[in-house]
């Protein structure tokens, strides 16, 4: 409701007989409020003020000021408590969790999804549909909001925690907030039954939690040494239902060696995505190009860079966007003359293809965490779990247990969620990019029925060499027959037989003439003893 300004119409001092009116609305709204209570909230001789605005959408609004903070604001004849109130008493109402990240949302103007709360070991608190609520985060009981059930406890439960839970009015860091003293978000602890899950072990640890998010579609390519051999995992496709908070890949500094253009063409490439993501609903659609640019795109650009199309490859925000659209992200059309709107999103685009090497991942990892405050005060070893890193990469048995985690085990954690793949470059040509784990080039001793050995190689096409090139090569240098035969077991592959033990070959063709790393080679100890023969 006061996401965005309002309009003051008056600011008067409050009338004797309506300071007493106040105080038995209060009683009335709030039981559990004791008589001191409501005359601390309520005062009998400090100043009291009444202020009379309309919200941004029009509401009429009646606010109540005391010591130059809003304590208590009324519409269509409801009393609500402002957060500076809840601050003070911050049991008044039943109070739901959410994740830290979810609250930009929320004072973005979004209501509570019922996927964002966070489910406590006593339950959650029982409640009415209709019944005024109050929302905190993971690890604080003071409340960043308030908002009213849009089903009961039951509903909420009965539908798996599914669709929205809460018709969002008053938010810390909203305007209604920015009109008083914008004192910060007090900290005040848990009680004791709640304490228990933020308990903490020497070496492991417990909690903030939900990779939807960018660090879910990230394509995570993995290491290797200055080989030639790249080890990596590929991109994951963008879940419909991800419409939590996503940041990561955001936040992160464009890579070096890029140029300006590529630079830009990356950035603005990024903040249409989370743009999409995070700032845009179905209910905005159709949206005005210009007001896509505007309000939102230009609002995910991340802190200490600047968005700016005219340095990129395309220009112009049309060209851009024309773009996305051949990419079929979104679909853009002219509705009035002159004027272009985004008309339709495909939510479940999957956006693949992009590969990082593992170093990569441990930086965009590592960045984002500090980014977001996530590593642990008192110990820089560990990483609090916020809620994209927490749906990615902790188990549902672990929700309310792991709250953080130390550095190490985060990004084997995170690595080990990615889908793998390799990438193979030989010296003149395209690299080559296929899903999965490379598989090592096998050499095999066979004995055949005439007593004789045979050397056999298999998955020479993973590192792009031609098995009956291969061939041909050991032929005439091991003056021995050779074969090429369908690999068994392995679809459209082949594998290369060569008379007699001929690893000793083998090994200086791969090792040293196509300089392959050792360690994607096995077999290579099957080379004949000096003195014995092949």
């Amino acid at each position: 409701m006061f996401a965005k300004a309002f309009r003051v119409k008056s600011n008067t001092a409050i009338k004797g007989s309506d300071r007493r009116k106040l105080r038995a609305d209060v009683t009335t709204a709030f039981p559990t409020l004791g008589t001191d209570q409501v005359s601390e909230l309520v005062p009998g001789k400090e100043d009291l003020n009444i202020v009379k605005l309309y919200a941004h959408k029009g509401d009429a609004v009646t606010v109540y000021v005391s010591g130059g903070n809003p304590i208590l604001f009324e519409l269509e004849k409801n009393l609500y408590p402002t957060v500076y109130t809840l601050w003070s008493y911050p049991d008044l109402l039943p109070t739901f969790t959410t994740w830290p990240l979810v609250l930009e949302k929320l004072v973005g103007g979004a209501d509570l999804m019922l996927p964002g709360l966070v489910m406590p070991p006593a339950g959650l608190p029982q409640v009415q549909k209709g019944d005024l609520c109050a929302i905190s985060l993971v690890g604080n009981r003071a409340p960043v909001a308030i908002g009213v059930a849009a089903m009961s406890t039951a509903e909420m439960l009965t539908s798996g925690l599914k669709g929205r839970g809460f018709s969002v009015l008053h938010t810390y860091q909203d305007y209604l907030w920015r009109s008083g003293n914008k004192s910060s978000l007090p900290s005040i602890a848990p009680l004791a039954l709640d304490s228990a899950d933020v308990h903490e072990e020497k070496g492991a640890v417990q909690v903030d939690s939900t990779l939807r998010g960018d660090m879910r579609h990230m394509t995570l390519e993995g290491e290797e040494e200055n080989g030639e051999v790249h080890q990596g995992c590929e991109e994951k496709p963008l879940s419909e239902a991800s419409e939590d908070t996503s940041t990561g890949g955001l936040n992160q500094d464009s890579i070096d060696g890029k140029t300006l253009q590529e630079q830009m063409d990356e950035l603005l490439q990024r903040c249409f995505l989370h743009a999409l993501k995070c700032r845009v609903k179905k209910a905005d659609l159709p949206l005005l190009t210009s007001t896509f640019l505007g309000s939102h795109m230009f609002s995910c650009c991340p802190e200490g860079r600047q968005l700016d199309i005219k340095k990129s490859s395309y220009k112009k925000l049309s060209k851009f966007l024309q773009q996305m659209q051949q990419e079929q992200i979104i679909q853009v059309k002219e509705l009035s003359k002159g004027v272009e709107s985004i008309v339709a999103v495909d939510w479940k685009h999957p956006r693949k293809g992009s590969f990082l090497e593992g170093s990569e991942v441990r930086t965009i990892i590592i960045n984002y965490a500090k980014k977001n405050d996530l590593v642990d005060a008192d110990n820089k070893n560990l990483v609090k779990l916020d809620p994209i890193l927490c749906d990615c990469i902790v188990e549902k048995n672990e929700q309310h247990t792991v709250m953080k985690l130390p550095w190490d085990s985060l990004l084997a954690r995170c690595l080990e969620k990615l889908q793998p793949a390799y990438q193979v470059t030989f010296p003149g040509q395209e690299p080559i990019v296929k899903k999965g784990k490379i598989c090592p080039i096998d050499i095999t001793l066979a004995q055949r029925a005439s007593n004789k050995k045979v050397t056999v190689v298999r998955n020479l096409e993973a590192y792009g060499l031609d098995p009956y090139s291969v061939a041909a090569i050991l032929q005439q240098r091991c003056q021995a027959s050779t074969t090429v035969t369908p690999s068994p077991g392995a679809k459209d592959s082949l594998q290369v037989q060569i008379q007699g033990n001929q690893v000793h070959h083998l090994s200086w063709l791969l090792l040293e003439e196509y300089q392959l790393p050792r360690k994607h080679i096995q077999g290579l100890e099957k080379a004949p003893k000096p003195g014995k023969k092949k």
